[in-house]
């Protein structure tokens, strides 16, 4: 059956395509259920008791749509950032507001830069907004800041997406940096600074709070699906100027945010000690994936976020055997970047021990089979 015929010319003219076949569809495709589930940078720690307790509590009143204003988790982030409330826009996880950034600024033609092999959902955005993807390759496996920057004015774009720390590759930078690049772009560039692996960062990588406040062509974007353990109650933030941050609520799905998800959240943001710990997981358990992969042979990168990349000596086709091989043999799910020279690498995410004995376990073993072949 062909498609509805009056789809808009550019819809049209758009591929169906998801940034990320997750690990769902790989089970159905393959027939064969994932036992470690360490490609998608969530949190397989998960939420704390607190945060599930919240949730159950909130759970009976889900036949109420959830306050549109958002005040109770803006006055809780207010307090948890030390900012004001009209700093702040909440939206469905990052991924819904590069959607919503995108919309606000890009029109069809006009070109937006980003890095080469960096973030597939905000190039998913930028397409289907019609914008023209301008990319810079990474230098040294790390984002080029200069390039970025120059690329912004030769093209003379509205927008610009830096990730730091940046997926797919763990690599992050200071933050004086990053205050540096923000401020020595033009006033008419937003940029989109993406901290959704802030929490995991060194001391240090985070600019302060009050350090790029007042700048009205500056985005933060952060999330409650990583060190949280949130992923699937989709949350996320903004913190900008007032006036960029109030933008948000001319085109935003006022009733997208669910009360399940809001007040997890909150309670999320309330009970530190939790979080603390996990920060302490995520930490070990880098420090595991990086030792498993150099007792492979293998060389892990530094790493910022709750993943470590890990650089396989060779080209994508490896890269991907170990990734198809993984799945297929041993039910163990991650993932690689997608454009090359990243794309020589495998990308695990952390997780508890049982992920990682399965891993250690498993990688030598399909190594070993590749070698044969």
């Amino acid at each position: 059956m062909s498609a509805f015929s009056r789809f808009t010319s550019l819809v049209t003219s758009l591929p169906s395509t998801i940034p990320f076949v997750g690990p769902e569809a790989i089970e159905r495709q393959r027939g064969r259920a994932v036992k470690a589930r360490i490609g998608a940078n969530e949190s397989g720690f998960g939420p704390a008791p607190s945060v599930l307790a919240a949730m159950g509590e909130a759970a009976t009143g889900v036949w109420k749509y959830n306050d549109p204003e958002n005040f109770e988790l803006k006055q809780a982030l207010a307090r948890h950032l030390g900012t004001a409330p009209e700093n702040l826009a909440i939206g469905e996880g990052i991924d819904g507001l590069l959607g919503l950034i995108v919309r606000m600024v890009v029109e069809p033609g006009l070109p937006v830069v980003t890095s080469l092999g960096g973030y597939p959902t905000f190039n998913f955005h930028v397409a289907g907004h019609g914008g023209r993807l301008v990319t810079v390759p990474y230098i040294n496996d790390r984002e080029d800041l200069d390039g970025l920057l120059a690329a912004v004015k030769r093209e003379d774009a509205p927008l610009v997406y830096f990730a730091n720390p940046d997926n797919p590759m763990g690599s992050w930078w200071d933050a004086e940096s990053v205050v540096s690049f923000a401020k020595a772009l033009p006033e008419t560039c937003l940029l989109v600074l993406d901290e959704a692996y802030g929490e995991t960062a060194p001391a240090g990588t985070i600019p302060s709070i009050a350090s790029l406040i007042d700048m009205p062509n500056v985005i933060r974007t952060r999330t409650f699906s990583k060190a949280y353990g949130l992923a699937g109650a989709r949350v996320g933030y903004v913190i900008s100027a007032p006036g960029t941050a109030q933008a948000f609520d001319k085109i935003r799905n006022h009733f997208g945010m669910n009360r399940v998800g809001t007040a997890a959240a909150i309670a999320a943001l309330a009970d530190t000690g939790y979080l603390a710990e996990v920060l302490e997981k995520i930490a070990a358990s880098r420090d595991r994936i990086a030792a498993i992969a150099v007792q492979s042979g293998l060389k892990p990168l530094p790493s910022a976020t709750n993943f470590v990349t890990i650089d396989c000596g060779r080209d994508a086709i490896f890269a991907r055997a170990i990734v198809d091989r993984l799945m297929e043999d041993h039910g163990i799910f991650i993932r690689m970047p997608g454009v090359a020279p990243l794309n020589r690498c495998i990308r695990i995410s952390t997780g508890p021990e049982a992920d990682m004995a399965l891993l250690e376990e498993a990688l030598p073993t399909v190594l070993e089979s590749l070698s044969r072949q």
